[in-house]
């Protein structure tokens, strides 16, 4: 952890409100779009709350932060299980319902632009088989669960290095790197019947 960052800790212990504004302009944004790539099923609202459930958490839980690894990434482990939490509750409302769809159109709770605005990249085809895919990955990665679901998502989505995650999960490296591996595996094994299912429901032209 860098000076500046054990700084910026430091004056928000302190109970200063500048500090506070700093640390949420520079990391709520990414917790947010941290949320929307793990769990492309949330709305708007469901990314909002569950943002603010986790920087609750972080200004509740400041004080037994101990710096082992950066501050982003115990932000973003909170999110994570914020989000899962917030996943299973959506599960229990709808006991069994469907996943709630994202629209191509929706806003970045951020910057209220679109998520997909209109580019010369990529055209409507292959942004809808980008989405599907997203939405895949997530369906497999809540299946998976457990210790392989973290460990991707930090991995992947988060983008940490496998010394972050070593500090973030208290592991070595090489146990980073093996279990990542191993989890790779499992989730190919969760990922294959649900590609299948989506190529069954294509309708033919």
């Amino acid at each position: 952890m860098d000076s500046s960052e054990t700084s910026l800790i430091q004056r928000c212990r302190t109970g200063e409100p500048d500090a506070w504004n700093e640390l949420f302009d520079a990391h709520y944004p990414v917790a947010a779009r941290f949320v929307w790539q793990v769990h492309s099923g949330f709305s708007t609202e469901d990314v909002e709350e569950i943002c603010q459930e986790t920087f609750l958490t972080v200004i509740r839980s400041l004080e037994s932060f101990q710096g082992q690894s950066k501050l982003q990434t115990w932000i973003l482990r909170i999110a994570s299980n914020k989000a899962h939490d917030y996943r299973e509750r959506l599960k229990a409302q709808k006991r069994g319902g469907g996943q709630v769809p994202l629209s191509l159109s929706a806003e970045d709770p951020q910057t209220q632009l679109a998520i997909d605005p209109a580019s010369s990249a990529p055209t409507p085809d292959q942004t809808l088989m980008s989405q599907e895919a997203s939405e895949l990955m997530s369906e497999a990665l809540a299946i998976l669960g457990g210790p392989c679901e973290e460990i991707l998502e930090l991995r992947y989505f988060a983008d940490l290095s496998y010394e972050e995650i070593a500090n973030s999960l208290k592991l070595n490296p090489k146990t980073v790197s093996s279990r990542l591996s191993k989890c790779l595996d499992k989730l190919e094994t969760v990922a294959r019947p649900l590609l299948n299912r989506e190529k069954r429901n294509i309708p033919s032209v």
